[in-house]
């Protein structure tokens, strides 16, 4: 798989995690009788880091690959799996952002 394209998946599978988890978490909380926008804002925030692990298959193989690098003096490794984390980083932070603009809408400040 290319780069970019393993970038793109990266950012995807971490939004598709943050977008799905607190959605379907909202339902469970409708059908449970609690407020479904603030659980699915909790739910958001608490699934952000495990959007991060799971959309990177996992962070041991990331945290290798830095490490061989960096100790072994290649830098285009290191470089590569900053930018998968970054992509999955971003993905998760743009599901919580859109999490949070769903349940309470855009506000100023």
């Amino acid at each position: 798989m290319s780069f970019l394209s393993t970038l793109v998946l990266d950012f995807t599978v971490a939004l598709g995690l943050m977008l799905g988890g607190s959605l379907v978490g909202a339902v469970g909380a409708l059908l449970t009788h609690h407020p479904p926008m603030y659980t699915m804002v909790r739910l958001a925030d608490q699934l952000k880091i495990w959007a991060l692990v799971a959309a990177l298959g996992g962070s041991m193989d990331t945290l290798k690959e830095i490490a061989d690098g960096v100790f072994g003096w290649k830098l285009s490794p290191v470089v590569k799996q900053f930018s998968f984390l970054m992509a999955a980083f971003l993905g998760s932070q743009t599901g919580y952002l859109l999490i949070k603009w769903l349940a309470y809408g855009y506000e100023e400040g």
